[in-house]
């Protein structure tokens, strides 16, 4: 009895099965029949009615009205900073560096004395000099008076008073290599480095013999930009300068640009400097220079990400009002300068134009929009 029972519940399944397949089956080739008499509906349509076209749906798009405003252009690039006053102070001769006055940090003033060589052997000759000038000084003399009184040659007189002056002149200039043994700071400013030390045989021109002095007091920012932009920069350009390390920025003017544009790279070198008083910068910190290079004060602007092109140009949507209907018409447009997103428009609208800034994707000339 049991066995029958199970026999039954598994046949009524099996059947609701099949019923459930037949009926998917059936709805499945009823959508098939279904696009296959749209289509030949449509087909036949067309042929009926050639000229019939089908109502358009309105398309939902955002509408930004045109007003003439200022348009700005600026250019980018980035710069480095650098003390008004930074220079390598090296010994102007070779030597053994017997004395070392400062360190780093130290503030010095110009014309005080960094360092100093051994010059020992140059003030010894300077006294051997000085000997032999003593005695051309009293030979000198006697001549003079002899020959005053019209007694002896013209050429002693003459050869004695040479001999004197040539000494004094030697004596000058070794006392001038002496003082090319002091390492003298040209500017004031704070001392950067020392590679100096007591004992080491400094040179001139070598970076390890030459002490780094900065005056931060005024400093400047220069930065190379592209030959493309020479027409339009020049000294005097508004610019701000923007310091990411230190997260500020400063207005100012370029103070220098270049006449001279590199041929390696097609550049030319420009440069602001300003006042240190209102934010504390380092030698070779990095900065961005944003110089104004062009002014609209009476343009029309739009978002350059709405401007399109096909083969025959650029073109935005704009609205018609034709009654209650509102439709997109395509204009054909140019631009001029584009900075940060947004484009000068020089012809193909004019103030109070409303133009579609957004849903223009599905758009066609002549579509029914709504907004």
């Amino acid at each position: 009895m049991k066995n029958s029972l199970f026999t039954l519940a598994i046949l009524a399944t099996l059947v609701a099965c099949n019923q459930n397949t037949d009926k998917k089956g059936a709805l499945e080739k009823l959508k098939t029949e279904r696009d296959v008499l749209n289509t030949t509906i449509s087909k036949l349509e067309s042929e009926v009615n050639p000229n019939q076209q089908k109502p358009d749906k309105a398309v939902n798009v955002n509408v930004k009205k045109l007003e003439t405003s200022t348009f700005l252009h600026f250019v980018e690039i980035q710069g480095v900073v650098d003390g008004d006053q930074n220079v390598s102070v090296s010994p102007q001769m070779a030597g053994v560096v017997t004395n070392v006055f400062v360190k780093e940090g130290s503030i010095v003033k110009k014309g005080q004395i960094l360092a100093t060589l051994d010059a020992q052997v140059l003030k010894q000759t300077v006294e051997e000099v000085k000997t032999q000038l003593d005695l051309a000084a009293i030979i000198y003399e006697k001549q003079k008076n002899l020959w005053d009184k019209k007694i002896g040659s013209e050429v002693q007189y003459l050869q004695s008073k040479s001999g004197k002056e040539s000494l004094e002149r030697r004596i000058k200039t070794l006392q001038e290599q002496i003082e090319m043994a002091n390492v003298v700071s040209p500017i004031s400013g704070s001392v950067e480095s020392v590679p100096l030390r007591v004992g080491q045989l400094a040179s001139p021109g070598q970076p390890t013999s030459a002490i780094r002095v900065i005056n931060m007091s005024s400093a400047k920012v220069s930065g190379e930009i592209s030959e493309n932009f020479a027409s339009r920069i020049k000294n005097g350009n508004q610019a701000f300068v923007r310091f990411p390390d230190l997260g500020q920025e400063i207005e100012t003017k370029l103070s220098f640009t270049s006449r001279f544009i590199d041929p390696s790279n097609r550049t030319f070198k420009v440069e602001c400097r300003f006042s240190t008083k209102e934010v504390e910068l380092r030698a070779n910190m990095i900065a961005y220079i944003k110089i104004k290079d062009y002014t609209n004060e009476s343009s029309l602007i739009l978002p350059a990400n709405i401007i399109q092109s096909n083969q025959d140009g650029k073109f935005v949507y704009a609205i018609a009002k034709n009654g209650d209907k509102v439709t997109a018409v395509r204009r054909k447009i140019t631009t001029g300068m584009e900075y940060n997103g947004e484009s000068e428009i020089t012809s193909g609208l004019t103030a109070g134009d409303q133009v579609i800034t957004a849903g223009y994707q599905n758009l066609k000339e002549g579509s029914t929009v709504i907004f």
